[in-house]
């Protein structure tokens, strides 16, 4: 037993400081891991930014009466679209009427007396001449034709009030647009003080307004300024259910002031809102949406995959193949165009450089690594198949 312990303790020994040395072998043999790589290049990218908006109608009419008097019909149907002029609210017409035909009545006899007073002036002017000629009768009877005719001018015009009272019976709408919920119900007596009978909406097209930030804004109006500054860039909305709306507008109005607490300014942008599915339409009144701002053609900017860019307490990172095929840690500085597909990059790296995009989690910073180009230039797209790179190249 004893001859056996002393001849075993020196294999022990040897197994002892073989684990150290085969602990720093990396797997499969030594051979480094295998990595996927893209180039650093310049690729078409539509520069795009995303902000919070909120729809709005270009025009809104709040319908009030115009005088009092019952409501007898309502001749539209609630949230349907009406056209400029359509008759909308009808109001009882009798009293209305009445005073069109007393006004009338008071013109016609306006005019008589003026027609008497013509002539008693036309008579004391023939006698002027005459024996029985008395200056102070012209001048009573020039009097009394001034008086008459102006008592005419003031019964046309009350006739004239009470035919424009006669036609605000009858309410018609001011512009095209979609009508609202009737807040006064038939049978009920309204006045101008009444308050809002009902309101109307115009539909095509709409506002969207949104908030950017000043200095967003600037960045914007650099990048675009040879391109025709604010008039290159479209704008497209992203409706509640993530959808993107198919027709796209353009701005139309910045703001004067900037908010003091934000420091941000309202934008406004015209999009065309035509009719859907037969009676629909895309955008509504006061609807919360997500405004995407993007350039009418694509720039040629410097980008990586987006699976390359890592980011840690440090900010954002990716792997470069080096020399000797070691891992290097390169921090970058991501632009506002990057899109999910692709990172663009202002700062960090260089047109050519290889950046790792599969197996980053077998990549150590200064560890050799064994590259292989991912197809297309992406992560997951290669022959192998999900997170492998293609072979050969």
């Amino acid at each position: 037993m004893t001859l056996l312990f002393r001849r075993g303790l020196p294999a022990i020994g040897l197994a002892l400081l073989a684990l150290p040395a085969m602990a720093a072998q990396p797997p499969g043999g030594g051979a480094p891991p295998a990595v996927g790589v893209a180039p650093v290049a310049r690729r078409a990218v539509t520069e795009s930014n995303e902000f919070i908006g909120r729809i709005e109608a270009i025009n809104r009419v709040e319908i009030v009466s115009r005088v009092t008097a019952f409501l007898e019909k309502r001749e539209f149907t609630e949230g349907s679209e009406v056209k400029q002029g359509d008759l909308l609210i009808r109001l009882e017409r009798g009293p209305f009427e009445a005073q069109l035909a007393q006004a009338r009545a008071a013109v016609a006899e306006a005019d008589a007396q003026l027609q008497n007073a013509s002539v008693t002036l036309n008579r004391a002017q023939a006698l002027l001449n005459t024996v029985a000629g008395q200056r102070s009768n012209v001048d009573t009877a020039l009097a009394a034709q001034r008086s008459a005719q102006a008592q005419l001018l003031s019964a046309q015009a009350q006739q004239r009030q009470a035919q424009i009272n006669l036609d605000y019976t009858e309410i018609r709408a001011p512009i095209d647009g979609r009508i609202g919920r009737a807040l006064v119900t038939e049978g009920n007596v309204v006045s101008p003080s009444s308050g809002t009978l009902v309101s109307i909406v115009s539909q095509d097209p709409m506002y969207v307004l949104f908030t950017v930030p000043v200095r967003t804004l600037l960045e914007v109006r650099s990048r675009y300024a040879g391109r025709g500054g604010i008039n290159a860039v479209a704008v497209k909305v992203r409706l509640p259910d993530g959808t993107l709306y198919d027709q796209s507008g353009k701005l139309d109005f910045v703001d004067i002031d900037v908010g003091q607490d934000t420091d941000s300014i309202t934008l406004r942008a015209r999009m065309p809102n035509p009719v859907q599915d037969g009676s629909l339409r895309g955008l509504s009144a006061g609807q919360l949406v997500s405004v995407v701002v993007e350039a009418i053609e694509p720039a040629q900017l410097l980008t990586v995959p987006r699976g390359a860019v890592i980011t840690d307490q440090r900010g954002d990172f990716v792997y470069v193949v080096g020399a000797d095929n070691k891992a290097e840690r390169r921090s970058i500085r991501m632009g506002s165009q990057s899109t999910p597909e692709l990172a663009v990059v202002q700062e960090g790296l260089r047109e050519g450089d290889q950046v790792i995009v599969d197996g980053l989690q077998r990549v150590r910073p200064g560890s050799p690594v064994s590259p292989a180009p991912v197809q297309g230039g992406a992560a997951g797209q290669g022959p192998g198949g999900p997170g492998r790179p293609a072979q050969g190249g």
